[in-house]
């Protein structure tokens, strides 16, 4: 399984959005930014996220994006999901797949089942709060940007 950079720049949007929970909306320059994400890629990130019910954008000259619940009700399993789709390390594990001749006695399928499990729980084992709590830069202002953006996928996790 390889997240995408939609995936891994979600988490780390919505990281930015949970830094500032309680203090009002938080404008996607400002995310941007911080995180050194393309302006319009985020945009549609933080779309997909705002129809999964994880944030709520807010109009107007001092608007943005806030988290739709608090910070320990939001795991990274919830934004991987939203983003990503379900977690599926096999084609035959996907939601509504029928067909297989093998799905009762296939030991590949038990494996990636098991794997797939796995790999939910751990991250819906992490909450946003626990990676504010965790974060070891979380009381230092933000720097200039030291490098350019990276292209999707390259170098970036």
């Amino acid at each position: 399984m390889k997240l995408s950079t939609k995936g891994k720049y979600g988490v780390r949007a919505l990281f930015e959005i949970a830094r500032n929970y309680g203090k009002g909306p938080l404008a996607i320059k400002e995310i941007a930014g911080r995180q050194q994400i393309s302006l319009s890629y985020l945009e549609q990130i933080l779309h997909r996220l705002g129809k999964a019910g994880i944030i709520e954008s807010v109009r107007g000259p001092h608007g943005g994006y806030e988290l739709a619940r608090k910070p320990a009700d939001l795991t990274i399993g919830d934004v991987v999901r939203a983003l990503e789709g379900p977690i599926a390390l096999s084609h035959c594990l996907e939601p509504g797949v029928t067909g297989c001749y093998q799905a009762d006695d296939c030991v590949a399928r038990m494996v990636w089942s098991r794997v797939g499990e796995k790999i939910e729980e751990a991250l819906d084992s992490i909450t946003f709060e626990q990676l504010l709590r965790q974060y070891p830069g979380r009381l230092r202002e933000y720097a200039a940007p030291r490098r350019k953006i990276a292209a999707a996928g390259k170098g970036v996790c």
